[in-house]
Parts: C-alpha cells; sequence; structure tokens
C-alpha cells in the first residue's frame, strides 16, 4: 500500500498539471451531485403549510391592533428576480403556526429545497401583498395621497415605504422624488404615462421611486384587512357643538349604532383628520376657526353611551366627542425657499438637547419656509430639512438654528429665538442624541460608563452660559421656554412667527398644531432604573438654574418654569 501511495505522489509531481486537472474534475463532479440533491425529492408545498406565512396573527396584550410583519414588494415576472427580493428583504410574517405556534418564516422549508422553489414562493406572496398600480400626478398644494408621509433622501426604499404606510393600516403608498413616501386611503389625482415616473429610489438604484411631482403608487394588500381599524386615532376630548355646523364639520352622516371605529373609519374614508361623534351622527372635518379644539369642556358632557358599544362614549348633539384621524392635515405641508433673500438673519438659538429640531420642523410647518442652519447634519436634510445644505448667511431660509454662544458669534444675527429648556431633560436628550443619534437613545454602558458624570461636568456649565450670553449680547431676543411650546403650542408658536416677520393664516397654525410631531421627536425620555443624578450634580445644576432666572427676571422676562426644580 506504501509502495502504491509513493508511485502516486511521483506521478504528480513530476506532472503538476495532471494533479490541478485532476483536483477540478473532483470538484465538478461534486457540485454536480450537490445541485441534482437540490432538486429531487422536492416535497410540495401544501396550503396548511403556506397559510401561516400569509396572514398575520394578533399580537396578545398590545395596544390596539396589530398588523403583523408585512413586508411589501412590487409584483415580478420571473423568479429569479423574486429570489433577488427574497436576499434583499428577508421576508418574515408573524402568524399562528399550526405547529408549536411559532412565527413562520418564508424560506424556511429546510436544506432540501432549491432556490427556484424558494424564488416562486417569494413571488406569490409578495403579489399578495403589494401591486404597483400606476404612475400618479402629485401637486404639492393638493396631495395625491392625503394620509401621513415621510422623508429619507438618502436611504428610501419601495419596501421601506410600503411597510411604514402598512403598518398604519392606510391602502395605498406612493414614493416621489426618489426619497418621499407618501400614504393614503384613496387616490385623489391623474394617472400619467410611466415614462414620468423615472427617478431612482435613494437607497436602491435599481427601483423607481416616482419623479419631480409624480407617484409611483402601490396598493397595499394587508395581511388581514378586518385588522385595519385605525388604532392610532388620537382622543382630542369633548367640545360644544360649534355655532355653524355645516361649514365647520362639513361631512355629515347618520349612525344609529354608532361606535367610535365606525366614525373615525368614515372621516379617515373621506380623508378628514378630524371625527367627531355626536350621539347618534358622526361629523369629519378640519381644525379651523369656526372648531379650533382650544376650549375642552367636562367629558361628563359627552359620556353618552355609543349605540355600538356600550363602554365608549360617543357625545350628543351639543357635546361632541373628538378623534384625530391618521389623515394628514395637508394645508401646512408645503415648504419652500424665501422668493426673496432675506436681508435679516434671525437665529432660532437654544443649548444641545433643548428641542430645537423640533421648534424648526414646527416654523417650516407654519411658516411654509425652510430653515436654515449654522452647521450641517448630513441626517436632518436626508429627512427633509433641505435648507440645512445653504450656508446660514444665504438668505434663504426664514431663521437660522445655532447652538453658539460668545459675543461675536451672536452679534452676528440681527434676531434671535430663544429657546430654553430644563437643563435636567436638556442634558440627558444631548446625551441620547450623542450616543444614540436623533431619535435614540444611549446604552445603559454609557450611563452608568464614565460617559455621563464627565458630560454633565463639561454641559451644565454651558446651559448656564449659553443663556446668560444670549441674553447679554443678543439683538431682539424673543425668549421661549420649551415647557411653554408643549404646553401651549398655538399660542407660544404665534409668539415665535410674529418674530419671524411673516403672515400666517390662524388655520394654518391650527394645522401644525394637529400635527406638531415630526421626524425628529423623540418618543420620550426613556426611563431608567435609576436617577443618573447624583447629589451633586443635582446641587450644581440647582445653582445654575437659579442663576438663569435672576438673569431673565432681571430683564422684566418671565423666569424659567416653577417644575424645573424647587429653588
Amino acid at each position: 500500500m506504501a509502495k502504491l501511495w509513493f508511485r502516486f505522489q511521483r506521478y504528480f509531481r513530476r506532472k503538476p498539471v495532471r494533479f490541478f486537472t485532476f483536483l477540478a474534475l473532483y470538484l465538478t463532479a461534486g457540485s454536480l451531485v450537490f445541485l441534482h440533491s437540490g432538486f429531487v425529492g422536492q416535497p410540495a408545498l401544501s396550503q396548511s403549510q403556506a397559510g401561516p406565512a400569509a396572514v398575520g396573527s394578533q399580537a396578545e396584550g398590545a395596544e390596539g391592533p396589530f398588523l403583523g410583519d408585512l413586508n411589501l414588494g412590487r409584483g415580478f415576472q420571473d423568479a429569479g428576480e423574486a429570489s433577488s427580493l427574497a436576499r434583499r428583504y428577508g421576508p418574515s410574517f408573524k402568524g399562528k403556526d399550526t405547529g408549536g405556534g411559532e412565527r413562520a418564516k418564508l424560506g424556511d422549508y429546510g436544506g432540501a429545497w432549491s432556490r427556484a422553489l424558494k424564488g416562486r414562493v417569494v413571488r406569490e406572496k409578495e403579489e399578495e401583498r403589494a401591486k404597483y398600480i400606476g404612475c400618479y400626478l402629485d401637486d404639492t398644494q393638493s396631495r395625491a395621497l392625503r394620509g401621513v408621509s415621510f422623508f429619507d433622501y438618502k436611504k428610501m426604499t419601495v419596501f421601506r415605504c410600503q411597510d411604514n404606510c402598512a403598518e398604519r393600516g392606510y391602502l395605498y403608498a406612493g414614493l416621489e422624488f426618489g426619497a418621499e413616501c407618501y400614504c393614503g386611503h384613496k387616490i385623489q389625482a391623474a394617472n400619467v404615462s410611466e415614462a414620468e415616473c423615472d427617478m431612482d429610489c435613494k437607497g436602491e438604484r435599481a427601483s423607481v421611486c416616482g419623479g419631480v411631482n409624480r407617484l409611483s403608487v402601490y396598493r397595499l394588500q394587508l395581511a388581514q384587512e378586518s385588522a385595519r381599524r385605525y388604532g392610532s386615532a388620537v382622543f382630542r376630548g369633548c367640545f360644544r357643538r360649534p355655532d355653524n355646523l355645516s361649514l365647520a364639520l362639513p361631512v355629515t352622516a347618520a349612525m344609529p349604532n354608532m361606535s367610535v371605529d365606525r366614525c373615525v373609519d368614515l372621516c379617515t374614508e373621506k380623508e378628514c383628520p378630524l371625527a367627531a361623534l355626536a350621539g347618534t351622527a358622526c361629523h369629519c372635518g378640519f381644525p379651523t376657526t369656526r372648531f379650533p379644539l382650544h376650549e375642552r369642556e367636562d367629558e361628563q358632557l359627552c359620556a353618552q353611551k355609543c349605540g355600538a358599544e356600550e363602554f365608549e362614549s360617543c357625545g350628543t348633539p351639543s357635546y361632541f366627542i373628538v378623534y384625530q384621524t391618521q389623515v394628514q392635515d395637508n394645508r401646512c405641508m408645503d415648504r419652500r425657499f424665501l422668493p426673496a433673500k432675506s436681508k435679516k438673519l434671525i437665529a432660532l438659538a437654544s443649548f444641545p438637547g433643548a428641542g430645537n429640531t423640533w421648534a424648526r420642523h414646527l416654523i417650516e410647518l407654519a411658516t411654509g419656509f425652510y430653515t436654515g442652519s449654522y452647521y450641517f447634519d448630513g441626517s436632518l436634510y436626508n429627512k427633509g430639512f433641505k435648507g440645512e445644505r445653504d450656508h446660514w448667511r444665504s438668505g434663504r431660509t426664514i431663521c437660522i438654528k445655532t447652538h453658539e454662544s460668545g459675543q461675536k458669534e451672536i452679534e452676528a444675527f440681527d434676531a434671535a429665538i430663544l429657546l430654553i429648556r430644563d437643563p435636567y431633560k436638556a442634558l440627558m436628550a444631548e446625551f441620547n442624541r450623542k450616543y444614540g443619534g436623533h431619535i435614540g437613545f444611549a446604552a445603559h454602558a454609557h450611563w452608568k460608563g464614565k460617559e455621563w458624570p464627565e458630560f454633565v461636568r463639561n454641559y451644565a456649565p454651558w446651559w448656564a452660559t449659553h443663556t446668560l450670553d444670549w441674553l447679554k449680547f443678543g439683538k431682539q431676543v424673543l425668549v421661549v421656554h420649551f415647557e411653554d411650546l408643549k404646553r401651549d403650542l398655538f399660542v407660544q408658536l404665534g409668539r415665535m412667527v410674529s418674530l419671524l416677520g411673516v403672515a400666517v393664516r390662524e388655520d394654518r397654525l391650527l394645522c401644525v398644531e394637529s400635527q406638531k410631531d415630526g421626524n425628529f421627536k423623540r418618543s420620550g425620555l426613556r426611563k431608567l432604573e435609576y436617577d443618573p443624578y447624583t447629589a451633586d450634580m443635582r446641587r450644581t445644576i440647582a445653582a445654575y438654574i437659579r442663576m438663569v432666572d435672576a438673569a431673565l427676571r432681571s430683564r422684566n422676562l418671565t423666569g424659567v418654569p416653577d417644575d424645573y426644580c424647587p429653588r
């Protein structure tokens, strides 16, 4: 045996080419055997196996309806494209598994399944969940899809837009300008030529995302149509019947078997952001000066049981229960640069973490003009703050975001809105932004590590000096407290717009009030299991609060809000 092996080695040592030829033939034969095993003996996919992947299940214990992990896509013409989609998105669905109750995953059929069969199944499921229906005209003054919208000028994809609209229960998703996503329950525009939707998605070059004022529209086939209960409708309160009902709430329908869901569904279908329940009548409309939703009444005045739901209040003919639907109020959504260069540079100044980005969102909606920035933040630009790229002295923006302090930087501006926030919350918000991004949160290790104490030591003095410098060196400074802006947005935003010198209709401010949350509003500070502030930190910060309070009062301004801390 050893002699045979020696001869074998000597044979290939003298002729290396023979060795490599033999190796290539061996690998080729092995590959053919492997491919053959993939196509032989494939079990057919039964209806019972496919079923769980096709329907979503309602999550137990969750608030509101659960729509499932919908992964939506355009129908494809061959298995190859569908396989590409499977690799890109990795489709999965939540459902009741007939075997063990676990989540059923598309493509989880065992190692013997062929790639071709997987591709065919993916294509069939994608066609069930979303259907491309064409290119449509869009207008900034009268949107084709009038539900919620969001922008991402860097990472927008067809799937991401569809998924966001499906999560909110909308029937249609539309993509425009390569980066803008619009949702709606009906299309209110004309169909145009496919050639007019000619822009690639910013995050997916191979896919089309509309064009200039053109929408690529998809019809979303939700896994559970009955699950679309518009659970995200927001309760606004009990309000007195408006004087001129037909003008204040122009859409009315009689509903003997009234329920909140039925009225909200009707008003959503009619593309109205307000649903008002009045006993056995449902009224739909917009917030206007005739029905501004500023004077809430005692909820006991609206406490009449619904005809179809015993445990819900449906209002009375004199006192309406009002809900805000998912429909986006487009009266304040148009934004543009100033038509003529501004001669006045107005700062939107704040300490980091004091809500500057949110204030910019409100100002852009209220005025219709873009805000600028002393810096450039690509993530903000990608989310729709187009003034971010302009030089802060360009004069094309209504105001300029800045966190700067110091005499030279402050005196460069002709006027300023100075936004002040409770330092305890501002510091935590900025720490979250620094370590978790604009809407993320810092990790537990950062709070427990050396980063947090060092951050407070460096940033807490800046919170005080920032305000003191702007009060000392600023020209025509309007002080707005973040907490007041949250409590009384209509009045505080009106003050801010007045300083900016823009005439704004009251209806537009009411529109902003109903759309106040933007892309960068963090969903509340994440509650920690402990207080991150030590006693020494609190003593130091309390001293800074007293210092700022005294500076404000010395200029005959309102001091800091009482809830900052006991003083």
